[in-house]
Formats: C-alpha cells, structure tokens, sequence
C-alpha cells in the first residue's frame, strides 16, 4: 500500500462525506478548520480506515489526529504486515 493510495481513499471518503471537491482536500489540510468536520465525520473517518486498511484506532489516537496527512501517517504506520482491498493476507509458514 502506497502512500498515495492512502492518500486518495481518505480524500475520496472526505469528499463523499462532506460532498467537497476532492482537490480541495491535501495532506495539510485540518479536518476541523479547513473542513469543518465534525465529530460524526470523524468517527467515520476512523471506520472506514480500519475497515479498510485493518489498522485500530483508540479514541486518544483518533483524537490526536488533526490533518489529512496525519491520517495517512498513522495508516502507513499501523498496516498490517501484508494489506490488499482491506483483506489481510497472510504468507504461508515454512
């Protein structure tokens, strides 16, 4: 899973959700400020990340995360080993 691809799963999503133009959306741009976001947005936001990519979230992580970048940040950095389409894979043993 590419940077990008994060990147533009989490645009597509806000997009939908706040019915935004999706270039409108960057990694700088602030959920609260730039798009006023809502806690309900939020939370959504956080499902579709762990429904897709398999990662978990506590609500003080959740919390911390302030922009779009950050959000991709925590995604690359909690993927499980091997991630496809939301499934996880696992490699055969020896």
């Amino acid at each position: 899973m590419t940077r990008d691809e994060v990147l533009e799963l989490i645009r597509e999503h806000l997009a939908d959700e706040l019915q935004l133009d999706p270039a409108r959306i960057t990694e700088q741009t602030h959920f609260r400020n730039d798009l006023n976001a809502d806690s309900l947005d939020l939370y959504t936001l956080v499902q579709e990340l762990e429904d897709t990519y398999g990662v978990k979230m506590s609500d003080e992580e959740a919390a911390r995360i302030q922009t779009v970048g950050a959000a991709v940040d925590f995604v690359l950095a909690h993927l499980p080993s091997a991630s496809a389409g939301g499934a996880v894979e696992r490699e055969p043993g020896p």
